[in-house]
């Protein structure tokens, strides 16, 4: 925890990033004049210039107070804006804007070992050693990159030692000197000190994130950085050139940067705990403080995941407790025994499946290797229940079956087109700078868009999963079982939203087992449907080299907005309500505890949905007094061990949130859970605060 003068300072730099949205738009401008200038040679023989030409013209931003700089200016002067929209509309034909990005770490270690310098020295080493005409396109586009990223570092270091001439405050004026001294260094050069290295990742992360070709926020993950900090933090540490106060102060101004740098809706952050590559628990001081950032900043990122395995010292879990105790919707817990479990069952080596991140909310993408596309897309478990309604059946398991058969084609539909979206962009767009930071691009002299990458999966997510498990089961027992009403009569009623017959609704809603409550009735259901959508993924390879669909069951905001044009279902919830938040139970469904929740939650195997699991919990604040930490403690263990994926916690009382609802001017940073991300409260839309006030608030 900072001392009250550097929080102080936080507290201060926090507040413009609550709001501030950068404007790339300053680098896509002056990328595509030069393009549409020189039309004579096609967009790949274009870039290397045009990439340097933006990036020398790109503004350097160094705000009062920063210590870790690097950022876009948040406004667009007359001029920028004019040519802007004098080249956007023809920027905009020259590539398809489809199909997902940025949901990764690249290689950190690398660019702190090596520096730019040394990774360019690589890639013209292998220049110098090909003559197909496609890698030395692929190549000279890199060393392009790679020097305009260490030109517009040095562009900071001049910037920062002009701000520091006419500085009034001697201690200012000491810090821009050092900001001048860090930027003319890194990422050029290997970093040499804990500054340099937070310095170096900030800005090579910021550098990704105006990428040309996608007139789009990008959302690129820190990895894990209490191992590729802490040694620097180790022996800066020794050598007495750092304090924890001083080390934590610059990691709060990191995580200040991903503010500054992705815009809330999106997911940025990074993961600690867990294993190394050799698989040695990661426990370190650095583990602690990369999560109390969010309670010092409490922005809406960094989304931080915790690692959790089974023989980690309970200090780490405890700290990430007390942490959402005090309603900051982070640190995000996650089973590392299982995830990588999953990743070797993926193909994966031992060493490789320790090493991964959430590469948003909850997908887990291998860390420097991976170009991933995760849900992609978002698919609807209600819709084929829906259209399967149309006929009476022998059984509910015939109907299941029918279901099945309309998913299998949704999914081979779906897969078609972003297969067929993955080879537009293959053919159409290129990322030489990304490419040089992910294995194995430059080893094979190609470009991460043509399938350089180490990994190159598709993750779709499955939306709905509890309110099909739900529905199957009203249909078991009204049809069935009781003979109360015929599919039919059934599919009339929810095809009417109920009206005229709200009865029947909540006689399904409140006299019906519901899953989350550890009742086998309906808990039946999920292996089967779990089991059934991985079968079905199996069967098909993406085009890029090493590529698998894999599924996922989480849903961003999706629920919401798939509930928004899904009529009535059989488990009782209304026309146009959001579907289930996640692979939990539906909203309020819950009527039994936290502990049945959990149990429901884990009676099908999570190991094969890397693509992400998430398990929303809502808690009351009243909860955390006396035995309440080690009562909370022991039910994320117990999700842990049941081979739970992720939980996420949200420690928050409905009053507060009703005032929140009533008053958004007084409560800008009040953040909450949504279904697998955090989000400002008052920037939700009225439908998505409603579903969040209608979650079960357990008290334990």
């Amino acid at each position: 925890m900072l001392n009250h003068i550097n929080q102080a300072r936080i507290d201060r730099l926090r507040l413009p990033a609550l709001g501030y949205t950068a404007q790339y738009s300053e680098f896509y401008a002056k990328f595509y004049d030069y393009v549409l200038i020189h039309k004579e040679k096609s967009l790949f023989e274009n870039y290397a210039d045009a990439y340097r030409y933006a990036f020398s013209a790109l503004t350097p931003v160094i705000d009062a107070e920063e210590l870790v700089v690097g950022k876009c200016k948040n406004y667009l002067t007359e001029e920028e804006t004019a040519l802007w929209h004098s080249v956007e509309a023809e920027a905009r034909k020259l590539f398809p804007m489809v199909g997902q990005d940025s949901h990764m770490s690249v290689d950190y270690e690398l660019v702190l070992s090596r520096g730019l310098s040394g990774i360019l020295a690589d890639v013209k080493d292998k220049l110098s050693k090909t003559d197909d005409a496609e890698k030395i396109v692929f190549y000279n586009n890199c060393i392009a990159s790679l020097e305009a990223v260490c030109d517009f570092s040095d562009k900071y270091a001049a910037h920062a030692t002009v701000l520091a001439q006419s500085e009034e405050y001697e201690t200012r004026r000491a810090e821009l000197l050092k900001i001048a001294e860090i930027c003319s260094r890194v990422p050029k050069y290997p970093a040499q000190s804990f500054y340099e290295a937070v310095q170096s990742v900030h800005f090579i992360t910021f550098c990704l994130s105006i990428n040309p070709m996608r007139l789009c926020w990008q959302q690129f993950q820190l990895g894990h950085p209490d191992r590729y900090l802490y040694p620097f933090y180790e022996k800066d540490l020794a050598d007495g050139t750092i304090t924890k106060e001083e080390t934590q102060l610059l990691l709060d101004c990191l995580g200040i940067q991903i503010n500054n740098r992705v815009p809330h809706g999106l997911s940025s952050g990074y993961m600690v705990g867990g294993r190394d590559r050799k698989g040695n628990l990661v426990a370190n001081e650095l583990t602690e403080m990369l999560m109390q950032m969010v309670d010092d900043i409490r922005l809406v990122y960094p989304s931080v995941g915790l690692c959790y395995t089974k023989d980690q010292p309970d200090q780490y879990l405890r700290a990430a407790c007390e942490i959402l105790s005090h309603g900051r919707s982070h640190p995000a817990i996650f089973n590392d025994d299982i995830i990588s479990e999953g990743l070797r069952y993926y193909g994966l080596s031992e060493s490789e499946s320790y090493d991964y991140i959430h590469s948003t909310c909850v997908e887990i993408t291998p860390a420097a290797s991976s170009n991933v596309w995760v849900a992609s897309p978002y698919i609807s478990l209600v819709e084929p229940l829906l259209a399967s309604m149309d006929r009476e059946y022998e059984s509910v398991d015939e109907l299941l079956g029918a279901v099945f058969a309309r998913l299998d084609t949704t999914i081979k539909e779906q897969f078609e087109q972003q297969n067929h979206m993955r080879m537009l962009r293959s053919i159409q767009t290129i990322n030489p700078l990304l490419s040089c930071v992910v294995n194995d691009c430059l080893e094979r002299g190609i470009d991460i868009e043509q399938g350089g990458a180490r990994y190159n999966w598709i993750m779709p997510s499955f939306v709905g999963m509890s309110n099909l498990a739900d529905s199957l089961t009203t249909i078991e027992q009204l049809v069935f079982e009781q003979k109360k009403m015929t599919v039919a009569e059934l599919k009339e009623i929810i095809d009417h939203n109920y009206e005229g017959c709200e009865d029947v609704r909540q006689d399904i809603l409140c006299g019906l087992p519901k899953y989350g409550n550890s009742d086998e009735t309906t808990d039946k259901w999920c292996p089967m449907i779990t089991e059934h959508i991985v079968s079905e993924c199996k069967k098909y390879t993406p085009i890029l080299p090493n590529a698998k669909l894999i599924p996922s069951v989480f849903c961003w905001i999706m629920h919401s907005r798939i509930g928004e044009n899904t009529g009535a279902t059989p488990d009782g919830r209304p026309a146009g309500f959001p579907l289930g938040d996640g692979s939990g139970p539906a909203q309020g469904r819950e009527r039994k505890g936290p502990t049945a929740s959990v149990l429901s939650s884990t009676k099908w195997s999570h190991k094969e949905f890397i693509g992400g699991v998430a398990v929303n919990m809502k808690f009351s604040k009243k909860i955390f007094e006396n035995d309440s930490f080690n009562t909370m403690m022991a039910l994320i263990k117990t999700y842990m061990q049941r081979g739970g994926f992720e939980m996420q916690i949200n420690v928050i009382d409905r009053e507060v949130l009703l005032d929140a609802k009533a008053h958004p001017e007084q409560h800008r940073d009040l953040l909450v859970r949504i279904g697998g991300y955090s989000d400002y409260f008052v920037t939700l839309s009225p439908g998505m605060q409603e579903e969040v006030l209608l979650r079960t608030t357990h008290e334990i």
